[in-house]
């Protein structure tokens, strides 16, 4: 396994220049359907908002809009279906990251602090 998502990150550290890992008890959103695609794994961090550490991840190309299209899961099953996520977790609200095998790329987003829609 990866590291503790709840712990500093590196990663986060060096692209961010700050450190906000997630609260051990807060869920991200998995669209596990995705997971068989394998590669790329894409997250983007929203702000937190109540029991969610604002975390949105999937595999593959390909993302939804559907509301049924991430499900709430801990950040322990989380550690044990896609361990190599874990340390980018840290990445505080507005990040970015895609990873493959052989390609990694993190990045701010603006937008993703807006939740409202609003610019």
């Amino acid at each position: 396994m990866g590291m503790n998502p709840t712990l500093p990150s590196e990663i986060a550290m060096a692209h961010a220049g700050e450190s906000c890992p997630p609260e051990p008890d807060s869920t991200a959103g998995l669209a596990s359907k995705t997971l068989a695609q394998g590669w790329p794994v894409n997250g983007l961090r929203h702000p937190a908002e109540g029991q969610t550490n604002g975390w949105y991840i999937w595999a593959g190309e390909t993302f939804s809009d559907r509301p049924d299209f991430f499900e709430p899961i801990c950040l322990e099953h989380l550690a044990d279906l896609r361990p190599e996520v874990l340390d980018y977790l840290a990445l505080p609200p507005g990040w970015r990251f895609l990873i493959s095998p052989d390609y990694k790329d993190v990045w701010f987003d603006a937008n993703l602090l807006n939740l409202d829609g609003s610019k």
